[in-house]
């Protein structure tokens, strides 16, 4: 069994499958419209919620929102199942296979086989296609992965059935109802609304008040819990940032990149200039992370590290709400 599914890389696992499996569909839609349509630019931090040891950080919505915000909002129905058996989901997976349907799997990327070992960590929400299957191996199109690859049967369940903090429990989802005519429009500018109104919420978790929230704990980690402690929660920070689901400056190259396709779209200007912007925002989270593992790996040379990195996260947060402020008004 083997679709005729086209493989495309992209810099994130989610917005990669939506892209692949839209355009299996027909719709020609990049990595950045599924992104920015999908409203999938956010800040959470919440400390009392412990990942890995340190304090739950993260710079995307909830696993599969993207999509389905993406999907709502361009008219398409997709169809999600979650599973108890093993068995039952390895069948869902091989009679959509049979029906020439690649499908959508939410994943742990611990035992991903095919993954360097430095990038096999217990993280459960990372997402591929499965296009075919050769005797007792199946066809993968991981969306990060520069080729094709392949897992056997036992590989697949094992990382489809993974254990812990958002478990996908053998999750397969794809279209079913794709509509004939697509307002891009419309979708683009509600999926920027949702984005402006997240990041500027008044909720002191979220958006950049989130931000400015962590600005405020770094400054007192290394006094409340000792500087080995405090490297752990910055290793963690940068960790969620750069390396799990894109994050941080990742994501707004990704988003700059959805604005410059928006512009053209709407016939707005002031989104291309915005999304010039947002280039330059996104180079600073990277210098951000850059010092921050610098003060982890004890390689900085500041002499008030702590308090520095605090600092850089406050201006973010002050060029993140100058930001979306313009962007709301602009459409």
């Amino acid at each position: 069994m083997e679709t005729n599914f086209i493989h495309h890389q992209s810099a994130h696992c989610e917005n990669g499958v939506a892209s692949n499996l839209l355009k299996h569909h027909g719709i020609n839609i990049s990595e950045p419209m599924v992104f920015g349509i999908g409203s999938g630019l956010f800040f959470f931090y919440l400390p009392i919620l412990k990942v890995n040891h340190a304090p739950a950080i993260s710079y995307r919505p909830m696993p599969g929102s993207i999509f389905n915000k993406a999907a709502k909002r361009l008219g398409i129905k997709v169809k999600r199942v979650k599973f108890s058996n093993p068995a039952a989901a390895q069948k869902a997976l091989e009679d959509n296979l049979s029906k020439n349907i690649p499908s959508g799997l939410q994943v742990g990327v611990y035992n991903l086989t095919y993954f360097p070992d430095e990038y096999r960590f217990h993280f459960n929400a990372h997402n591929l296609v499965v296009y075919g299957k050769k005797e007792d191996t199946f066809l993968i199109s991981d969306p990060v992965m520069e080729k094709v690859t392949t897992l056997t049967e036992k590989e697949l369940e094992k990382v489809r059935f993974a254990k812990g903090a958002l478990a996908p429990k053998g999750q397969l989802y794809y279209p079913v109802e794709i509509p004939t005519n697509i307002d891009w429009e419309n979708a683009i500018k509600k999926g920027i609304k949702n984005t402006c109104n997240d990041m500027l919420a008044p909720l002191p978790i979220i958006g950049v008040a989130g931000m400015r929230f962590l600005s405020r704990s770094i400054r007192k980690w290394p006094v409340k819990k000792g500087v080995k402690v405090a490297n752990h929660y910055l290793a963690q920070m940068v960790r969620m940032q750069e390396e799990i689901g894109t994050g941080g400056g990742g994501f707004r190259f990704i988003y700059a990149a959805f604005l410059q396709e928006a512009a053209v779209i709407l016939k707005n200007d002031k989104l291309r200039e915005l999304s010039i912007e947002m280039t330059k925002i996104g180079d600073l989270w990277r210098d951000f992370a850059v010092n921050a593992s610098r003060v982890y790996k004890k390689r900085s040379n500041q002499t008030d590290v702590y308090n520095s990195l605090a600092d850089e996260l406050l201006k973010l947060a002050e060029l993140e709400e100058t930001f979306f402020r313009k962007l709301k008004k602009a459409i």
